[in-house]
Protein backbone atom coordinates (compact mmCIF):
# COMPACT_ATOMS: atom_id res chain seq x y z
CA UNK A 1 0.00 0.00 0.00
CA UNK A 2 1.06 3.24 -0.86
CA UNK A 3 0.13 6.17 0.93
CA UNK A 4 0.25 10.28 -0.61
CA UNK A 5 0.15 12.97 1.25
CA UNK A 6 -0.58 16.42 -0.62
CA UNK A 7 0.62 20.02 0.87
CA UNK A 8 1.19 23.52 -0.68
CA UNK A 9 -2.45 24.26 -1.22
CA UNK A 10 -3.28 27.89 -0.09
CA UNK A 11 -5.73 31.16 -1.41
CA UNK A 12 -3.92 32.99 -3.66
CA UNK A 13 -5.12 36.31 -5.68
CA UNK A 14 -6.52 35.63 -9.44
CA UNK A 15 -3.03 35.49 -11.65
CA UNK A 16 -1.05 33.89 -9.07
CA UNK A 17 0.80 30.51 -9.00
CA UNK A 18 0.96 27.64 -6.43
CA UNK A 19 3.11 24.28 -6.39
CA UNK A 20 1.65 21.41 -4.73
CA UNK A 21 3.55 18.40 -3.83
CA UNK A 22 2.68 14.63 -3.32
CA UNK A 23 4.82 12.29 -0.93
CA UNK A 24 4.50 8.60 -1.40
CA UNK A 25 5.52 6.83 1.61
CA UNK A 26 4.92 3.08 2.14
CA UNK A 27 5.18 0.53 -0.43
CA UNK A 28 6.46 3.04 -2.78
CA UNK A 29 7.90 2.08 -6.06
CA UNK A 30 9.26 4.59 -8.85
CA UNK A 31 7.00 2.92 -11.76
CA UNK A 32 3.85 4.64 -10.55
CA UNK A 33 1.95 6.05 -12.95
CA UNK A 34 0.53 9.33 -11.09
CA UNK A 35 -1.81 11.98 -11.63
CA UNK A 36 -3.89 14.98 -9.98
CA UNK A 37 -7.27 15.30 -9.76
CA UNK A 38 -9.60 18.29 -8.38
CA UNK A 39 -13.09 18.36 -6.72
CA UNK A 40 -15.01 21.78 -6.17
CA UNK A 41 -18.04 21.88 -4.04
CA UNK A 42 -21.28 20.53 -5.63
CA UNK A 43 -19.66 19.06 -8.28
CA UNK A 44 -18.09 15.59 -9.43
CA UNK A 45 -14.01 14.77 -8.98
CA UNK A 46 -12.44 15.75 -12.14
CA UNK A 47 -8.80 15.08 -14.08
CA UNK A 48 -6.20 17.37 -13.84
CA UNK A 49 -2.89 15.96 -15.08
CA UNK A 50 -1.07 12.70 -16.01
CA UNK A 51 2.32 11.89 -15.93
CA UNK A 52 3.77 8.45 -16.36
CA UNK A 53 6.32 6.51 -14.14
CA UNK A 54 9.72 7.64 -16.02
CA UNK A 55 8.04 11.44 -16.26
CA UNK A 56 8.62 10.79 -20.18
CA UNK A 57 5.06 11.79 -20.70
CA UNK A 58 2.28 14.23 -19.52
CA UNK A 59 -1.50 14.43 -19.87
CA UNK A 60 -3.52 17.36 -19.34
CA UNK A 61 -7.08 18.59 -18.91
CA UNK A 62 -7.88 21.39 -21.49
CA UNK A 63 -8.88 23.32 -18.97
CA UNK A 64 -5.58 23.94 -17.30
CA UNK A 65 -3.18 22.97 -20.38
CA UNK A 66 -0.79 25.74 -20.99
CA UNK A 67 -0.98 26.99 -17.09
CA UNK A 68 -0.08 23.63 -15.54
CA UNK A 69 2.88 21.46 -15.49
CA UNK A 70 3.14 18.18 -13.64
CA UNK A 71 6.46 17.07 -12.61
CA UNK A 72 7.81 14.45 -10.34
CA UNK A 73 11.09 13.56 -8.96
CA UNK A 74 11.55 9.55 -7.96
CA UNK A 75 14.55 10.14 -5.89
CA UNK A 76 12.31 11.86 -3.30
CA UNK A 77 9.07 10.05 -4.36
CA UNK A 78 7.19 13.12 -4.99
CA UNK A 79 5.29 14.70 -7.77
CA UNK A 80 4.62 18.39 -8.11
CA UNK A 81 1.37 20.24 -9.89
CA UNK A 82 2.70 23.85 -10.41
CA UNK A 83 -0.18 25.98 -11.08
CA UNK A 84 0.30 29.49 -13.14
CA UNK A 85 -2.47 32.21 -14.20
CA UNK A 86 -4.62 30.91 -11.40
CA UNK A 87 -8.28 31.56 -11.95
CA UNK A 88 -11.60 31.86 -9.32
CA UNK A 89 -12.62 28.22 -11.20
CA UNK A 90 -9.67 26.34 -10.33
CA UNK A 91 -10.70 26.56 -6.64
CA UNK A 92 -11.05 23.15 -5.39
CA UNK A 93 -10.21 20.47 -3.52
CA UNK A 94 -6.60 18.97 -5.20
CA UNK A 95 -5.82 15.35 -5.02
CA UNK A 96 -2.68 13.21 -5.97
CA UNK A 97 -3.48 9.64 -6.82
CA UNK A 98 -1.21 6.34 -7.86
CA UNK A 99 -1.27 3.80 -10.45
CA UNK A 100 -3.11 4.99 -13.43
CA UNK A 101 -2.00 7.56 -16.93
CA UNK A 102 -5.69 8.22 -17.37
CA UNK A 103 -8.45 10.78 -16.93
CA UNK A 104 -10.88 8.17 -15.35
CA UNK A 105 -10.77 8.51 -11.62
CA UNK A 106 -11.00 4.55 -11.36
CA UNK A 107 -7.94 3.64 -13.14
CA UNK A 108 -6.16 5.03 -9.63
CA UNK A 109 -6.14 2.53 -6.97
CA UNK A 110 -4.00 4.92 -4.06
CA UNK A 111 -5.36 8.70 -3.49
CA UNK A 112 -4.32 11.87 -1.31
CA UNK A 113 -6.55 13.48 1.55
CA UNK A 114 -6.25 16.30 -0.58
CA UNK A 115 -5.27 19.75 -0.30
CA UNK A 116 -7.66 23.06 -0.81
CA UNK A 117 -6.62 25.55 -3.36
CA UNK A 118 -8.38 29.07 -3.36
CA UNK A 119 -8.12 31.17 -5.76
CA UNK A 120 -10.12 34.94 -5.27
CA UNK A 121 -11.14 37.21 -8.40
Amino acid sequence: QVQLVESGGGLVQAGGSLRLSCAASGRTRSNYNMGWFRQAPGKEREFVAAITWSGSMTYYADSVKGRFTISRDNAKNTVYLQMNSLKPEDTAVYYCAAGGYSSSSYDYNNWGQGTQVTVSS
